[in-house]
């Protein structure tokens, strides 16, 4: 419990900071499934819909929500199911 006025504001400020990342994370793994869904089916663009995921990746890791490396990952990989789905 914290006792002096900083601490308790650190509190707030965390648990406002976990908050926009949660939410952000969130939206993240949404807008990768929806990639994966117009990847797997035959319905919509699925260029744009990587396209959208892509940059939604590079914003989380300009935001400090993922790692560089697991970007890169996940655009590879979304990069190879595109190429796959042709």
């Amino acid at each position: 419990m914290p006792n002096c006025k900083s601490a308790k504001k650190r509190v707030l400020v965390n648990a406002k900071k976990a908050m926009r990342n949660k939410m952000l994370r969130s939206n993240l793994k949404t807008t990768i499934k929806k990639a994966d869904v117009a990847l797997e089916t035959s319905a919509g663009d699925k260029e744009a819909a990587v396209k959208l995921a892509i940059k939604k990746i590079d914003q989380a890791v300009a935001k400090g929500i993922l790692h560089k490396n697991t970007a890169a990952r996940k655009k590879s990989a979304l990069a190879v199911k595109l190429n796959r789905a042709g």
